[in-house]
């Protein structure tokens, strides 16, 4: 990670500025900042009297849960995509 340029990005995430360091463009990271709001702002909108150290656990565990089906999505279409193959 240090051979490569860094971008230091101040974004807004529910209502709090954090610098976001990392190799992604800045757009990149405006964009994932931007998702990480909207998915916070869609639970709360659900869950209206949740604090926002629990927001911010439910947001993370929505991520990973959308990951994880995106990753075993991609896992089974390799799968098929070798059987094709072979």
């Amino acid at each position: 990670m240090s051979d490569e340029k860094k971008n230091r990005i101040t974004v807004d995430i529910y209502g709090q500025q954090y610098t976001i360091v990392g190799e992604e463009s800045s757009g990149h990271i405006r964009l994932v900042a931007s998702m990480v709001d909207d998915k916070m702002r869609e639970i709360n909108s659900k869950n209206p009297y949740l604090d926002t150290g629990k927001l911010a656990v439910l947001t993370a565990v929505n991520a990973m849960n959308d990951y994880i089906k995106i990753k075993d999505k991609i896992n089974q279409l390799e799968l098929e995509l070798k059987k094709v193959k072979d």
